[in-house]
């Protein structure tokens, strides 16, 4: 059997009544074995299945076996370096990350576990990174960042400071957040509710990308949802809104967009991070 059909079989009988109180080491076994494999990186909450980033989709069976980690262990008091917490899951253990080349500050890095940190990143404190998120070879994560259960970050991807990039458990349907490879977001970013950015693409700070504020692709001309296309720069605007003649709103009101234009080359210079960091 494989890892993905004991998944399925384990979530039949969940759904057939199995509790956490009725968990026997079979079970527990497969539970762990299906978080070894997203920390490796051999199974990920979501696949590209075509040429753009509007084609991720979420990899269902993945996601059941990330519910089923809640849904079958007893909540514990737990320790770690000296502090006691109480939480279903252990925090992740950072044992691989010294051969993977990666680096996390002290006093505020948090790996949940089932969480996958790539070759090469970087993880600043305080940052947090949850069940089933995949982040890429040679990512930044820098301070105040939080990384959401299931979000996909590619290779070379920047994150500002104090950025969040949300997580999408249920429904299983649903893909997570998106970040191809070497984007780049501006501190301060929210990006929310599976909203997929396009590799290359430099997102300006406090910048809030999800699914239901319009993104103004002044490239292609046209207005898209969801998704901000490859190769793009991206900033925050504010539109009129269809409330804006409503008598209480003197002077108009208005609502956030986001605007996308070409990347160009000083942009992409000037987001390039020090070679400094990497020696």
């Amino acid at each position: 059997m494989t890892l993905e059909s004991d998944i399925d079989d384990l979530w039949h009988r969940y759904d057939d009544g199995l509790t956490a109180a009725d968990a026997d080491a079979a079970v527990r076994r497969t539970l762990d074995e299906f978080l070894d494999a997203l920390e490796a990186g051999d199974v990920r909450a979501a696949r590209k299945t075509g040429d753009g980033v509007d084609s991720w989709e979420a990899t269902e069976w993945v996601k059941r076996g990330v519910l089923l980690n809640f849904g079958l262990r007893e909540t514990e008091r737990r320790e770690y370096g000296g502090v006691g917490y109480y939480d279903v899951l252990p925090l992740r253990e950072t044992d691989d990350l010294e051969a993977r080349g990666a680096r996390n500050t002290p006093d505020g890095t948090v790996l949940r576990r089932g969480a996958h940190l790539g070759d090469d990143t970087i993880m600043m404190s305080p940052s947090f990174v949850n069940i089933a998120a995949y982040v890429g070879d040679g990512t930044l994560v820098d301070s105040c960042d939080t990384v959401g259960s299931c979000a996909q970050l590619g290779e070379d991807v920047k994150l500002g400071a104090n950025t969040l990039i949300g997580g999408v458990l249920e429904p299983v349907e649903d893909a997570p957040v998106i970040i191809e490879d070497g984007v780049s977001l501006g501190a301060g970013c929210r990006v929310t509710s599976g909203f997929r950015v396009g590799e290359n693409s430099i997102v300006g700070e406090n910048t809030l990308l999800t699914p239901r504020i319009p993104v103004y692709d002044l490239v292609e001309e046209e207005v898209v949802y969801g998704h901000l296309p490859e190769n793009r720069r991206a900033f925050t605007r504010f539109v009129e809104s269809s409330v804006s003649d409503h008598d209480l709103f003197e002077g108009g009101a208005y609502k956030p967009a986001v605007v996308a234009t070409d990347v160009e080359t000083e942009t992409l210079e000037a987001t390039r991070r020090e070679d400094a960091l990497r020696e």
